[in-house]
């Protein structure tokens, strides 16, 4: 269940980091204006708070498995928001990525 959570935690994490710093390209980059600026602000504080939701308290590990985790989130936000067709080296640098989050995280320990 401990495993479970924390992939929730993962995915929540990502969604507010990945779309928070959407909006904020949205709002300068598209130039939507600084209310989707501000939305994305808010988002990405939220992704901090998720963050120290983890489990596990050690902040180097969770953020460094957490960056597996974004680097196939942003590739799957890419492909269902703006259309990106990821090549056959994106998706496995995605998975070497998983990969490393599932040893980084879950692999057994000693006590």
């Amino acid at each position: 269940m401990t495993a479970l959570r924390s992939i929730l935690l993962f995915v929540a994490a990502a969604g507010l980091e990945i779309g928070g710093a959407w909006l904020v390209w949205q709002g300068l980059r598209e130039h939507r204006g600084w209310v989707w600026v501000g939305a994305g602000a808010i988002a990405l504080g939220l992704y901090g708070v998720v963050a120290t939701l983890q489990p596990d308290a050690s902040f180097g590990r969770i953020l460094a498995a957490y960056g597996g985790v974004f680097v196939a989130g942003s590739l799957l936000w890419g492909m269902v928001v703006d259309g990106f067709r990821p090549d056959r080296w994106d998706v496995t640098g995605a998975l070497v990525c998983l990969v490393g989050v599932a040893l980084i995280m879950y692999a057994p320990r000693p006590s």
